[in-house]
C-alpha cells in the first residue's frame, strides 16, 4: 500500500537546511577592559584635613595668584582638579612651555583702516571661554620650563589678568605649577618680577594618604569657611601684625635676594607684603591654624620674613605693660617661657622709657612672681637691667630678696663657664705646641731635658735636669733658637736633651 507523502515535507520548510541555536557573542575586549577601569577608579572618600590643599583654597579666595612647587607626579594637576570640583568652578588647562609670547599678550588683527582703528590684539580661544563663562579656575602648567620672553608675556596676565584686550572676570582665579629646575624638562628659573606676583606652596605628598587611596579611599577635604561676624577684627588684626613689624624692621620693605634661584621664589616687597595683610585677614577670619598660615606667609615673603613675622603675632596677644605695672598682683603672665620672657623685658623697658619710683617696685613685684610661678631662670637678665635703673633715693625693696639667690646662682654658673671657656682656650694652643712626647724625655732613664717650650700662664713648666750646661730659662716670649752649645758659660737656651756619659 502506497504511503501518502506527509504535507510537512511537502511545505516549503523541508527544502531549507537546518540551523542549530545561535550562542551570544563574546564581549569586545575594550569593553572588558573599560569595565576593568571602571572597577579600579572606583574609590570611597573621607573626610580629612589638609594643610597644604587649605592654604591653597584661602589663597585663591582671596584672588591671589598661586604658584605650586613640587617634584613630578606628586599629585598638583589631581589637587587642582579637586579645588576646582570643591569650588563648583570650570578648570581651563594651558600649557604656558608650548605657547608663543603672542599667545599671552594677544595675536594682532588687522582691520579695514589700521591708520584710524589701530591694530586690536586679539585673545586666545581659552580666554574667551573664561569671559564668556564669567567665572573658572586658570591653570598654567609647566611654568618653569616656558622660556623668559613667554615669562615676560605672563606678567600682565597674572597682576592685571588681560590678555591682548580682554579683561578677564573677576571669578577668574590663576593657579599655576612648576617643577623645581633640577627636575624640570629644560628648565627656566623664574624671572623675579613674575614670581613676586605669586603666593608660593611647596607641594609635597602625605605617605599615609597615598597608601589609604591606593587602597580604595582617598580623603576629601573639608573647605574653610569665612566667619562674617569676624570680618572687620580680621582685617583690624593683619593690618596691626604687617604695620609692627615693618616699623620696627624698615629694612625687611623690600629685599630681593642676591642669588638667582632665591630671586625665582617668594621674597620680601611691597606688593608681597599687601599679598601678605590679605592673607593674615583671610585665615583669621576663617579660624584657620598656625601651620596653615605659616604655609601662606612664608610663601609670599620668604621663611626669615615669614617667620619673624609669626613670632611677631604670638607677641600681639601679650598682656600691655602699663597694665602689668598699674596691678602687679594680678597679673597674668603667659605660660609658655619664650612669651613670658617677652613680657618681662617689655616691662622692664617700660619703666626705663618712663622711671618712677612705683613703676620701679611694681616692676620688682611683676618678677618676683614670674619666678614663683615659673622658670627662675627666665627673670635673671630682666632682674639685673632693672636694677641699673636705680636712683640713689630709691630704697632696695623687700621683694627683691627672693630674687638674690636666683641671680646670684647665675652669675656664679656664667663665671664657672667662663672659666672653662678660657681654660680650654689656653690649654689647646699648649697641647699643639708641645705635640707628643719623644723618647728618651723625662722620666726616661738618662734623659737630662726635653725641648723648650713657651710657658703659659697658669700652667707649670718643664724644669730641665741640673747640669753644667743648662740654666734656668726665664719667663718670657720665644727666642731665636741658638745654635748648639759649647763648653763654656751656661748658654741662655738649653740646648737639646745629651746623655750624661757623652759629656
Amino acid at each position: 500500500m502506497p504511503v501518502s507523502p506527509s504535507p510537512l515535507l511537502d511545505s516549503p520548510l523541508a527544502d531549507s537546511p537546518v540551523t542549530e541555536p545561535r550562542l551570544s557573542e563574546p564581549p569586545a575586549q575594550l569593553d572588558v577592559a573599560g569595565a576593568l577601569l571602571g572597577l579600579l577608579r572606583a574609590s570611597d572618600t573621607e573626610v580629612r584635613s589638609d594643610v597644604q590643599l587649605e592654604a591653597l583654597t584661602l589663597a585663591v579666595a582671596a584672588d591671589l595668584p598661586v604658584l605650586l612647587w613640587g617634584e613630578p607626579g606628586i599629585g598638583k594637576t589631581a589637587a587642582l582638579t579637586q579645588l576646582a570640583a570643591a569650588l563648583d568652578l570650570p578648570l581651563t588647562t594651558v600649557i604656558a612651555s608650548v605657547h608663543e609670547p603672542a599667545d599671552f599678550s594677544g595675536l594682532p588683527v588687522v582691520g579695514d583702516d589700521p591708520a584710524r582703528q589701530g591694530v586690536p590684539m586679539a585673545p586666545p580661544d581659552w580666554a574667551v571661554r573664561l569671559v564668556r563663562a564669567g567665572r573658572g579656575l586658570l591653570f598654567l602648567d609647566e611654568l618653569s620650563t616656558a622660556p623668559p620672553a613667554v615669562q615676560a608675556a605672563l606678567l600682565r596676565l597674572v597682576l592685571e589678568r588681560r590678555i591682548g584686550a580682554l579683561q578677564l572676570p573677576p571669578g577668574v582665579r590663576i593657579v599655576a605649577a612648576a617643577n623645581p629646575r633640577a627636575s624640570a624638562a629644560d628648565g627656566w628659573e623664574l624671572s623675579p618680577p613674575l614670581a613676586n606676583r605669586f603666593v608660593h606652596l611647596q607641594w609635597t605628598h602625605d605617605h599615609d594618604v597615598v597608601v589609604r587611596g591606593l587602597g580604595g579611599t582617598w580623603p576629601r577635604s573639608v573647605l574653610p569657611e569665612l566667619d562674617p561676624q569676624r570680618l572687620p577684627e580680621s582685617v583690624a588684626f593683619a593690618r596691626r601684625a604687617v604695620c609692627t613689624l615693618l616699623a620696627a624692621r624698615p629694612g625687611l620693605v623690600h629685599q630681593m635676594p642676591r642669588s638667582e634661584a632665591r630671586r625665582g621664589g617668594p621674597w620680601p616687597s611691597p606688593r608681597s607684603w599687601e599679598m601678605t595683610l590679605c592673607l593674615i585677614a583671610f585665615a583669621t577670619a576663617a579660624g584657620s591654624s598656625r601651620e596653615v598660615l605659616s604655609l601662606l606667609v612664608r610663601g609670599t615673603v620668604g621663611d626669615g620674613p615669614g617667620l619673624e613675622l609669626l613670632a611677631g603675632l604670638d607677641r600681639m596677644d601679650l598682656p600691655d605693660p602699663e597694665t602689668l605695672l598699674a596691678d602687679p598682683d594680678a597679673a597674668e603672665l603667659p605660660e609658655r617661657g619664650d612669651l613670658r620672657q617677652a613680657v618681662l623685658d617689655g616691662v622692664v623697658d617700660a619703666v626705663r622709657r618712663h622711671p618712677d619710683r612705683a613703676r620701679w617696685d611694681a616692676a620688682w613685684t611683676l618678677l618676683v612672681r614670674a619666678a614663683r610661678t615659673g622658670a627662675p631662670d627666665l627673670v635673671v637678665v630682666p632682674a639685673t637691667t632693672l636694677a641699673t635703673l636705680r636712683r640713689e633715693d630709691w630704697d632696695v625693696p623687700a621683694s627683691i630678696e627672693h630674687l638674690a639667690g636666683v641671680v646670684s646662682l647665675s652669675a656664679r654658673a656664667d663665671r664657672a663657664a667662663a672659666r672653662v671657656t678660657a681654660g680650654r682656650t689656653v690649654t689647646a694652643p699648649a697641647a699643639r705646641a708641645g705635640g707628643p712626647a719623644a723618647p728618651g724625655g723625662p722620666g726616661t732613664p738618662g734623659a737630662t731635658a726635653t725641648t723648650a717650650t713657651t710657658p703659659v700662664k697658669g700652667t707649670p713648666r718643664p724644669t730641665p735636669t741640673p747640669g753644667p750646661s743648662t740654666a734656668p730659662r726665664p719667663a718670657a716670649a720665644p727666642e731665636p733658637a741658638a745654635p748648639a752649645a759649647t763648653p763654656g758659660p751656661a748658654a741662655p737656651v738649653a740646648p737639646a736633651a745629651t746623655p750624661a756619659a757623652g759629656r
